[in-house]
């Protein structure tokens, strides 16, 4: 009997095991080689008999162990058809282990053999430890051929095996369909000349090569190392394989070796290896003698290829090998890092493979970097063809593929066009068209029909899924990707057997330690089965379901080397949480669908959450592929919406898989967006995903990843995405042969606005295709061609297509730059469309004319002869906006040619020849040339700047929105002149080198161009020159000649003060002359004529006066001249000169001085010189340093000169002295004294000077002492003291009512405020002496202590007709009250006190009573003033029970006061007295509508109030109806305010109803009211005639409402200011047909008025002369607005202000409107800031008119 069969026990069940495998051979050698991977499988093969075979084949499995025997049983019965007799003992038996023997018989061998991937049988040995053994070099020859021979046939062996494997699902028995391949980095150039050794390895995008090319042997000096980066399920496995396979048949013979070793195998090595083991032990050893074949391997190494599959998986960092034998053992990953850097086996060929990620550190930096890309479409068909080659559903499964976009898009990646296949393969037959491929919408959807494909018909094997799932999730969770036979159950081996869903291999943990392995046929798969164990198995809770489902961020790519293994779980989660799935999940798992859709929904809400958030550009691929995955269309619709509007991503791969996600999302966007990919490594098909997408509005690539492949891809998809309107694509590789495919989809694509091909290196013809696609893109706005290499001769074509092309208004060309900027209007665009072969009709040739082209080829290289072609090529051509030719190589006789065509060339603009060599020679040339041009608006001509600038009249500048631009100016040919007046013209001549001697010539060319009629001002600039005083002297005597000039700039040319009095001469001389501004010392000169509206600046251009004007007029203006000097050491001799000199000048005249320091001698001059200059209006000494003494010399000058008005002297660096005409009366005179250190001492000769002047009224004196001021004691005069200085703020109450006791008149005035440091005190003379009884009477109310009587008498004595106290902003909090005290003892002795002011102070609750006892003694008070002031409810009270009694009150202010509950009981019945009150002001005093109805009763016999103000309270619309009912019984009121009340339209109604019986209403102000039309309409119907002021801000007023009160408002007399603001009107603004003569201000702020309105309105201000204030800001306003009021602004001669902030004008609006201020327009500023106007087109506009303000604070005043 056999022996097995006796260890077995059961003879007869061995036996019928035995027949049954004999009868399928085939099947069990299949199972042999699933259990024995990668092995020999000993003689058994070579025996013929086949059950001898099969008895040998069962003892090395039951060999194998417990485990490996149960799986094989469990394979026999699950995969062949076993008698149920049969089966059941089978499993009884042997598929447990209580059936397995403990020993085997003893022929058995049991020692497993010692490689890892080849199987010849030899004896166990190790190597690299031994000494090496002399031998021969023939035999160390030999030994090594022979084991490169056993090498190669062992590898052949291997892969015919695995092709002998026939009728696995999953086995891998296709045609190789090679993927794409692209070089990421190759630092070597390679050798091209060798052509691909085999032609089924590919590459892509321009390059030359395959990969094998990189292993090329004449490739010396290139990259020795390889990486291939791909993501997972791309091929780079197979790949592998591939070459180990083509090298083993012969295709690689230049390689005499080739090793295969896979990281995650490595991995499980514990101990370390050297190389010689790893390449013997491990893979194959030797017959003999391994040290002389490893020698061998050493001396031949540049012809050794060592693969690592998996670097990606490495576990352990390189070590550091700079210390210890570098040929020592390591782990795995240390000696690849030796084999990299070539300190083991150095010249060998070493390629890895890897998922993307960061590259180890040992990898050497000229490493060559492949990228794999997986599949297009061509080789997906390709892939399915082969697949179902010479089967009848290959037709039907091609065309299954190509109508179904997001199959074919997951076909794209190796792996999971292979399972599509299989899906296919299965669901074809039967089905009808497009019935099988609708099954498979998403990956996760096509993992489950793969499955369901390997599953019994109607019985799903649900044990087995749930067991290979528990398998895998237990190995994401412990990083674990190879299991062994312990880990998982027989069973479950079994089943993953049978359907290929998991691969055997033989594992060594340690050299000569090999036992077999198992792992998931692909790592997708083990997640894919990870994910159905989370969502079907009871055991997991929603819980650790949801943990799951994160999303990764790509940019741990760039940060870590080692990747995660679960990148895809998520993926499936979201996949199997789709409804489709739901029947599937809930058989496999047992329950209901209710149980499955509660996990899918927890998996769905967690998506949900992670589309609200913002995520970076990696997590937004993530979460599309998720969502996407999903299949939920309200979570995609969630999605879709929450991506920003501008999505870029940067630095990170992508596939067409992860744009074909993106993109069905955007199909559920409802508003565009924009994608950017920047730095993307980016499969060269993936264009191919955005077909159809509608939603991109805007799409750019930068990458150099992007070649020809990726812009044929790209313009496949073009056409389809009809909201495309800007196109990028940059730094990219695109050739030729890509840009044909580019031009050929554009045309297709004519919504397209902007297109950029920056930075390709695109050669002559390929910009020249581009260009040629012009006509054909009719919105098209810019495209841009910067970056790429162009000849003159290409850059003369370019100018031609810009010049005939009708719808080019901009060519830039500078270096680097190429755009061209386009402006089509419609008209030529539909006669584009209709007529494209028609280039020269009348029409076009209209077309052109009108157009305006803006011409720049700047730093181009050109010269003379180019500038002739240039010439010639755009007199032809349309108007020339700006023509900039800076940066070339003219020279003078280009820049005279240039000059010389400026009247035929119709530029409008600007003309540029700076930096082009021309000299002085070529100058006069061009002056003259350009002498008879009428156009000329400036010419700047620098030889040292190298500036050559010729600006022109008629400026436009260039804008963002052409189109519209060129719209609006075509409506308003018919409003404003087509030809701009020119009035106008400055020539700058600077920096060039002039000396007097060549001023001659120059003013005879200038002479000419002055006398010419057109011109009427000309402004010169000869700065920077070398004149001297000799050339002032001469031009002093030429200018004459020159005409009326507006401005002459001498700045920088060596004067001295001989020069600047000879230029002062000129104001004799020349009637233009009136300003002369000099400062000496920084060599500033500029000689101005009369300015009106604006600042004359040597840098900028806009004419002074409008068209017409002469001197005349200004003569009787009499408008002032200046002189003003400074930087000068003035001595009194130069004085004297100068005197003498201003002398002859006409008057009235202005003349300002400044020096460093004036001595009194040099002052003394100045002011004795002053009466012989009668003509003289002003003196202005500024940061002048002026002597202590100065103040009395300055004194003294009311009694040298008789025609002194004022003198001002505020520090001892400022003195101004102001005159009066000859013309004008005497009259009184002032001084100003302050800041000049003035101590009492002082003050008495002061005084004693200013006695001799009669006149002197007021004098305003600075100290930081108190002291006595004695006035002249004129029965009529009254004095004012003003001091405003430091001390007044730190002083106190107490002492400043000390220094008012110490005036020597009557005081009747004291105002003081301590924080703006001002004391006023208004005196009376002669002083009155009062009765002493009536003194000693006052002083019996007073209960002050000793040390205060003398200063309260002294008080009673001044101030005994004292008629007002003002308080502002004081503390009486500081003293313990005695200010206070004081105060109220002063009161007490005022009889005659009329008004009392304490705003804004600080006063303790006990000073408050103290105040109120004061103020309740007052009898006569008429105003009262206690409004913005802190006080508490009680100090409140006490004030309000001194207003009893108070019945000859006129004006009560409290506001800001807390008037509630008692304190508003107390005021009203103070108020039932007061018939004589006519203003009430009780703002922000939370008033209620009870306590309004309380006030409304106490006022009805206040039959003489005037003004009412109630705003910022809460009186309602109950209050309103209150004060409805009172307000008729006010006749005489004229103003009341009620705004910011919270009042409706109910309560508006009742107030306008009797305000109409207020007949002399003159200001209504209720904005901030939710009034309503309502409102406005009962207004409407009868305003009050008297009305000033309407106020109505913020009153939710519709167009109804406004249009009745525009027309009540049409005509009224005396209405002078509009306030409507932050209303809607729309569709409803005022506009009036009888105007409104008085209208000062009109407010129209946030009001949505746009363009449209903004017409109404302009016609509706023409006819307001009186307007000074119109306010627009916060509109909608654009340049067609603008273009409005610059048409009425001159018609408007009184405004002064124009608000326009924040709304939608251009630099063309702005430019309209400084036009409209040229022509003669008093404006004094227009605001406009936060208009889309570029920041350098802002300070070019301000520059030209300054009264255009941009900045964000308001420099103008305010003149409302």
């Amino acid at each position: 009997m056999d022996p097995i069969s006796i260890q077995l026990s059961t003879r007869n069940l061995w036996s019928w095991l035995v027949s049954l495998l004999s009868k399928d051979t085939e099947w069990l050698s299949d199972k042999m080689r699933f259990f024995f991977p990668n092995m020999d499988l000993g003689p058994g093969n070579e025996v013929s008999d086949p059950e001898q075979r099969v008895i040998l084949q069962l003892r090395k499995l039951h060999a194998q162990g417990l485990a490996t025997w149960q799986s094989f049983i469990h394979c026999v019965c699950m995969e062949l058809e076993v008698p149920l007799d049969l089966e059941v003992p089978l499993l009884s038996t042997w598929g447990s282990e209580d059936g397995f023997p403990s020993h085997l018989g003893a022929e058995e061998e049991s020692q497993p053999e010692s490689q890892l991937h080849h199987g010849l049988k030899r004896p166990h040995q190790s190597y690299g430890s031994s000494p090496r053994r002399k031998q021969c070099r023939k035999q160390q020859l030999e030994l090594s051929r022979r084991y490169l021979q056993l090498l190669r046939t062992s590898t052949q062996q291997r892969y015919r095996d695995r092709l002998s494997g026939l009728g696995q699902p999953l086995a891998s028995h296709q045609a190789y369909i090679p993927p794409i391949l692209q070089w990421t980095r190759a630092t070597v150039p390679l050798d091209t000349q060798q052509g691909a050794i085999m032609r089924d390895i590919k590459a892509e995008d321009g390059t030359d090569v395959s990969i094998l090319d990189l292993f090329n042997p004449r490739t010396k000096k290139g990259p020795r190392v390889t990486v291939l980066l791909g993501k997972a399920g791309m091929g780079k496995t197979v790949l592998a394989h591939r070459l180990c396979q083509k090298w083993a048949e012969g295709q690689l013979d230049h390689f005499q070796a080739l090793f295969l070793f896979e990281f995650r195998q490595l991995n499980l090595i514990t101990s370390f290896l050297t190389l010689p083991q790893l390449l013997f032990d491990l893979y194959l050893s030797p017959e003999s003698d391994p040290d002389a074949v490893f020698q061998y391997l050493k001396e031949n190494a540049d012809q050794v290829l060592l693969i690592f599959d998996g670097l990606d998986e490495a576990l352990h960092p390189c070590s550091s090998r700079e210390t210890g034998d570098p040929e020592g053992p390591g782990t795995a990953l240390t000696l690849f890092s030796g084999l990299c850097c070539g300190t083991l086996l150095p010249g060998c060929w070493v390629m890895a493979t890897s998922r993307p990620g960061k590259l180890p550190a040992c990898l050497p930096v000229e490493a060559a970097v492949v990228q794999m890309w997986g599949f297009d479409s061509p080789r997906v068909e390709e892939y399915v063809s082969h697949f179902f080659s010479a089967q009848p559903s290959q037709e039907g499964a091609l065309a299954e593929l190509r109508a179904n976009g997001r199959l074919r898009s997951m076909c794209v990646v190796p792996a999971l066009c292979r399972i599509a296949c299989l899906c296919l393969h299965h669901l074809l037959p039967g089905s009808a068209p497009g019935q099988s491929v609708a099954l498979l919408p998403t990956v996760t959807q096509l993992y489950m029909q793969m499955v369901l494909a390997l599953s019994p018909p109607g019985c799903l094997p649900t044990m087995s899924l749930l067991g290979l799932g528990e398998v895998a999730l237990r190995g994401l969770e412990t990083g674990k990707v190879i299991f062994y036979a312990e880990d998982i159950p027989p069973s479950v081996i079994a089943f993953g057997a049978a359907h290929s869903l998991l691969t055997s291999f033989r594992v060594c943990t340690d050299p000569g330690h090999l036992q077999t392995g198992y792992a998931f046929t692909h790592f997708s798969l083990q997640e894919f089965f990870a994910a159905l164990y989370l969502m079907a198995s009871p055991e997991v809770d929603n819980d650790k379901l949801t943990h799951h489902v994160t999303l990764n961020s790509r940019w741990v790519l760039r940060t870590k080397a080692r990747l995660g293994i679960s990148d895809h779980l998520p993926t499936f989660l979201a996949g199997l949480a789709s409804c489709a799935c739901r029947s599937f999940l809930g058989q496999l798992a047992g329950h209901d669908e209710a149980w499955v859709g509660a996990k899918q929904a927890a998996v769905v809400q967690v998506l949900r959450k992670l589309a609200t958030r913002k995520l970076t550009g990696p997590k937004v691929i993530e979460l599309c592929r998720y969502v996407d995955e999903s299949q939920e269309t309200e979570l995609a619709s969630l999605t879709a919406q929450s991506l920003r509007y501008q999505l870029s991503f940067h630095n990170f791969p992508l596939t067409c898989t992860d744009l074909t996600s993106l993109t069905n999302i955007l199909e559920h966007r409802e508003v565009p967006i924009h994608l950017h990919f920047e730095g993307c490594p980016l499969e060269p098909h993936c264009p191919e995903a955005l077909v159809g997408c509608g939603q991109i509005e805007n799409l750019s690539f930068k990458s150099r990843k992007c070649g020809d492949a990726f812009a044929e891809a790209l313009s496949r998809s073009l056409p389809t995405m009809g909201r495309l309107q800007k196109l990028g694509l940059a730094g990219s590789k695109i050739t030729a042969q890509g840009i044909r495919n580019l031009v050929k989809a554009l045309p297709l694509c004519p919504q397209l606005e902007e297109v950029s091909f920056q930075d390709n290196q695109l050669k002559d013809q390929e910009v020249l295709d581009v260009v040629e696609v012009l006509p054909s893109l009719p919105r098209l706005r810019r495209l841009d061609l910067s970056g790429n290499n162009i000849s003159v001769s290409t850059l003369l074509c370019l100018a031609k297509v810009a010049v005939t092309c009708p719808t080019i208004r901009m060519l830039q060309v500078r270096e680097a730059d190429l755009i061209f900027l386009l402006s089509p209007p419609a008209e030529t665009t539909a006669e584009i469309q209709r007529a494209p072969d028609l280039q020269e009709n009348d029409s076009q040739r209209k077309g052109a004319q009108s157009r305006s082209l803006t011409l720049r080829l700047q730093k181009c290289q050109l010269h003379v002869h180019d500038v002739e072609a240039l010439i010639a090529l755009l007199l032809g051509g349309p108007h020339l906006e700006e023509v900039d030719l800076s940066g070339n190589q003219l020279e003078d006789e280009g820049c005279r040619l240039m000059a010389e065509a400026v009247l035929q060339l119709h530029i409008t603009r600007k003309l540029d020849l700076s930096d082009n060599g021309l000299s002085v020679a070529g100058l006069h040339c061009v002056l003259s040339a350009v002498s008879t041009c009428r156009t000329l608006a400036e010419l700047h001509i620098s030889l040292l700047d190298k500036a050559v600038v010729l600006m022109f009249a008629q400026t436009m500048e260039e804008q963002e929105e052409p189109q519209k631009r060129a719209a609006l100016l075509d409506s308003l040919t018919s409003q404003m002149p087509s030809e701009l007046p020119l009035s106008s013209q400055r020539i700058r001549l600077t920096h060039c080198g002039f000396q007097a001697k060549h001023l001659q010539q120059l003013c005879k060319v200038l002479e000419g161009r002055c006398h010419l009629g057109h011109l009427r001002h000309l402004h010169l600039d000869f700065s920077g020159n070398a004149l001297g005083d000799e050339g002032a002297a001469l031009l002093a005597k030429l200018l004459p000649g020159l005409g009326a000039l507006q401005s002459l700039n001498l700045s920088e040319n060596g004067f001295s003060l001989d020069a600047v009095l000879a230029l002062a001469r000129c104001f004799s001389t020349l009637q233009w002359l009136f300003h002369l501004d000099v400062s000496l010392e920084s060599q500033h000169i500029l000689l101005r004529s009369a300015k009106r509206g604006r600042d004359v600046r040597a840098g900028g251009f806009l004419p002074e006066f409008p068209a017409g004007a002469d001197f005349s007029e200004f003569s009787r203006l009499r408008a002032p001249r200046s002189f003003c000097l400074r930087e000068c050491q003035l001595e009194p001799p130069s004085l004297t000169r100068l005197c003498a000199t201003l002398e002859e000048c006409p008057g009235p005249l202005e003349v300002q001085l400044s020096c460093e320091v004036l001595s009194d001698q040099s002052l003394e001059t100045l002011l004795h010189c002053l009466p012989r200059l009668p003509q003289l209006s002003l003196l202005q000494l500024s940061q002048t340093g002026l002597s202590s003494r100065s103040p009395f010399l300055l004194a003294d000058i009311f009694s040298l000169c008789p025609w002194v008005q004022k003198v001002d002297l505020r520090s001892l660096n400022h003195a101004t002295l102001h005159f009066r005409s000859s013309q004008e009366r005497e009259g009184v005179c002032c001084g100003r004294l302050t800041g000049c250190g003035l101590n009492q001492e002082h003050v008495e000769s002061l005084c004693q000077l200013l006695s001799k002047c009669e006149d002197v009224n007021q004098l305003d004196l600075g100290s930081k002492q108190s002291f006595r001021i004695h006035f002249s004691k004129q029965e009529e005069a009254g004095k004012t003291l003003r001091v405003e200085e430091l001390w007044v703020g730190r002083a106190g109450v107490l002492a400043l009512l000390e220094v008012c006791a110490q005036a020597s008149g009557n005081v009747t005035e004291i105002s003081i405020s301590e924080t703006q440091q001002q004391l006023h005190v208004q005196l009376e003379f002669p002083h009155q002496e009062e009765n002493p009884e009536a003194v000693a009477l006052r002083l019996a109310h007073c209960d002050l202590g000793t040390h205060h009587s003398l200063l309260v008498r002294r008080l009673m004595e001044t101030c005994a007709r004292l008629r007002q106290l003002s308080l502002s902003q004081v503390n009486l909090c500081d003293d313990n009250d005695a200010s206070v005290l004081l105060l109220q003892s002063l009161l007490l002795s005022l009889s005659e006190l009329k008004k009392f002011r304490l705003t804004s102070s600080c006063v303790s609750t006990e000073g408050l009573t103290h105040l109120a006892s004061g103020l309740s003694h007052c009898h006569h008070l008429e105003e009262l003033d206690l409004s913005n002031n802190q006080f508490c409810q009680e100090g409140t009270k006490a004030l309000m029970r001194a207003l009893e009694g108070k019945c000859r009150l006129k004006s009560l202010d409290l506001c800001h006061l807390p008037l509630g509950g008692s304190t508003l009981a107390m005021l009203t019945q103070g108020l039932s007295h007061m018939t004589l009150l006519q203003s009430l002001r009780l703002s922000r005093n939370s008033i209620c509508d009870l306590s309004c109805c309380h006030l409304s009763e106490a006022l009805r016999t206040a039959t003489s109030l005037e003004e009412l103000g109630l705003s910022h309270n809460q009186i309602g619309d109950a209050g309103a109806l209150h004060l409805a009912a009172m307000l008729p019984r006010l006749p005489a009121l004229r103003k009341i305010d009620l705004s910011a009340n919270d009042i409706g339209p109910a309560g508006g109604v009742q107030l306008a109803e009797a305000l109409t019986l207020c007949r002399h209403l003159e200001e209504l102000m209720l904005g901030h009211n939710a009034l309503g039309d309502p409102m406005a309409l009962e207004l409407a119907q009868e305003l009050p005639q008297h009305l000033r002021v309407l106020h109505l801000p913020s009153s939710h007023l519709g167009p109804e409402g406004v249009l009745s009160l525009g027309q009540a408002l049409d005509g009224c007399p005396h209405l002078e200011e509009i306030s409507l603001a932050e209303n809607s009107l729309t569709e409803g603004v005022p506009h009036f047909c009888k105007g409104l003569p008085l209208l000062r201000q009109m407010d129209l702020v946030s009001c949505k008025i746009d363009n449209q309105t903004a017409k109404l309105l302009a016609a509706s201000f023409v006819l307001c002369p009186a307007l000074e204030v119109i306010l627009l800001s916060w509109n909608l306003l654009g340049d067609e607005a603008a273009a409005e009021l610059a048409r009425v602004l001159p018609q408007m001669s009184r405004l002064k202000r124009v608000d326009l902030e924040k709304n939608q004008i251009t630099a063309c609006g702005a430019w309209l409107l400084a036009e409209g201020l040229a022509q003669g327009s008093g404006i004094q500023v227009i605001r406009l800031w936060n208009n889309p106007i570029p920041a350098n087109m802002a300070q070019c506009l301000h520059s030209q008119e300054p009264r255009l303000d941009f900045a964000f604070f308001d420099k103008a005043p305010q003149n409302t």
